[in-house]
């Protein structure tokens, strides 16, 4: 069984004096039952770059982990604004979300640029949180598995079976993103059930079976539970909703 994964994508919110006093509330409410949680989920907050160091410290001896955003490619050079991997990584950054539909869109980030920042990631032992996602045209469009597709391949494009539990994938169409919008479970796991394939074909069967594949989109506490409870649904990048 894969262990689920609960992510926290703060987006660029709260101050590092916001973030401090809701991580105090999160872990009285986590650490608590951590042993009961540690049994089968795991469980993430991805702060904004600058707020990284003092969740760090925030989170000592705390059983979640920290993630970050965003990174760049390379691990230094002249990218006015960047972060680099060796930049995170001291602070104990385990996970970076990357191709977020809001850098795909937003930030004009493409396939191959993505692929180059989850290759950095496992070259510096960073577990990458590869998103991919249709818009609601490409789903009108029909379109959906093969967007989603095409995401998976470019941006797996140099990963080999051996990095398969260091990977994770996670579906947010970009239609439910922020709109209240959630894909149905058996809409979403008609997707995961898609990826899967995907990566036993690129992977082979045993490896690919050891990714998870979260769903996020619109992902609240009345819906979490109907959707983690597919087969092919791994636990959920929350975005909003982990602010509360």
């Amino acid at each position: 069984m894969r262990r689920k994964l609960i992510a926290g994508n703060w987006k660029m919110n709260l101050t590092a004096l916001e973030a401090r006093a809701m991580l105090a509330t999160l872990r009285a409410n986590i650490d608590k039952d951590s042993a009961a949680l540690a049994k089968d989920r795991d469980i993430l907050v991805a702060p904004a770059t600058i707020l990284i160091p003092a969740v760090s410290q925030a989170l000592a001896g705390s059983s979640i982990a920290l993630g970050a955003q965003n990174m760049h490619f390379e691990d230094k050079g002249a990218f006015t604004g960047e972060v680099s991997p060796a930049m995170i990584r001291p602070y104990g950054v385990t996970h970076v979300i990357l191709g977020h539909s809001e850098r795909r869109h937003i930030f004009g980030e493409r396939d191959d640029l993505i692929n180059r920042k989850v290759l950095a990631a496992l070259k510096h032992r960073i577990v990458p949180i590869l998103c991919v996602g249709e818009t609601q045209e490409e789903r009108d469009a029909g379109r959906t598995l093969e967007v989603v597709g095409r995401q998976t391949e470019a941006g797996l494009a140099g990963v080999n079976a051996e990095a398969a539990e260091k990977i994770v994938l996670a579906d947010e169409p970009v239609w439910a993103i922020g709109t209240g919008r959630t894909a149905t479970p058996g809409q979403a796991q008609e997707v995961h059930g898609s990826i899967r394939e995907i990566l036993r074909d690129r992977l082979g069967k045993e490896a690919g079976d050891k990714v998870r594949v979260l769903y996020g989109g619109s992902v609240t506490a009345e819906n979490v539970d109907s959707l983690v409870s597919k087969p092919d649904i791994d636990g959920a990048l929350v975005g909003g909703a982990s602010l509360k």
